[in-house]
């Protein structure tokens, strides 16, 4: 199957271009915040659209600020260590979405201890909408024809521009339906029942971090660095921590609400 050349480059006026992949990062934050206000009605949080706006906002400096650090320091540290201007080139690529949750996470405590709300609470509202963002997102990679998948014999597989001649699996595409639609319906469902505050949080780290744990073994390693240890990729290695204590969160809270 051919991949479908799909323009990244919606429409332009003069200089000024704008990109699917652009697009797909804006759509995913004003659906973020209609999701964000919805959710904080729905479960009574003491949180305005206001207050929202704000969080939006400095989560989505720990984003970029979390992602491009992280990448520099998980997948390319020796080059930006030789070339540290280059850390601030965000618009030749390279971001870490472990590294941007750590980012997130930085704002949500700074947010926290700055307005006095629940760390957990907060957790619960953000990740209600970071599989918005992120299943746009993995569609944007797609259109752009990058992060493409190990090559398959698979019906499916597609042949990727500068990946080579042999079809390849759509890892982008996976990504969006696992990271992006599946772990919103399953943290949408948490919220409309009501669960225990905490729950989506870790629910979220836990499901992301298999799903990405998952995909990574179809998924192309990046070139600078390849297979790790035991042949598991830098994704993986990344992913297990988000396990791990997504896992331990939930059965804490699980065994709390049974005392």
């Amino acid at each position: 199957m051919n991949f479908p050349h799909i323009d990244p480059v919606i429409f332009s006026i003069g200089p000024l271009a704008v990109r699917w992949y652009g697009m797909m990062y804006l759509l995913g934050f004003v659906g973020g915040f209609f999701m964000m206000c919805h959710i904080a009605r729905l479960r009574e949080y003491p949180i305005d659209k206001e207050g929202i706006s704000d969080l939006l906002f400095y989560a989505v400096l720990g984003v970029v600020i979390g992602g491009r650090l992280g990448y520099t320091l998980f997948y390319n540290s020796g080059y930006y260590f030789s070339h540290p201007l280059k850390i601030f080139f965000v618009w030749e690529g390279g971001m870490s979405f472990h590294g941007g949750v750590l980012g997130v996470l930085t704002v949500l405590l700074i947010f926290c201890v700055r307005r006095r709300f629940s760390l957990l609470m907060l957790g619960d509202l953000a990740v209600a909408a970071v599989p918005i963002g992120l299943g746009l997102g993995r569609i944007g990679n797609f259109i752009n024809g990058e992060l493409w998948g190990r090559v398959t014999d698979l019906p499916w597989g597609m042949v990727f521009p500068n990946a080579g001649p042999l079809p390849r699996h759509p890892s982008q595409l996976y990504e969006a339906g696992l990271e992006g639609l599946v772990l919103l319906l399953i943290i949408y469902s948490l919220h409309r029942f009501k669960v225990r505050t905490g729950i989506p949080s870790f629910s979220f780290l836990l499901g992301y971090g298999c799903f990405r744990f998952l995909v990574e073994f179809v998924r192309q390693p990046d070139a600078q660095l390849g297979f790790l240890w035991g042949g598991a990729t830098m994704g993986q290695l990344l992913s297990l921590p988000m396990i791990l204590i997504g896992l331990t969160g939930l059965v804490v809270l699980l065994k709390r609400a049974k005392l």
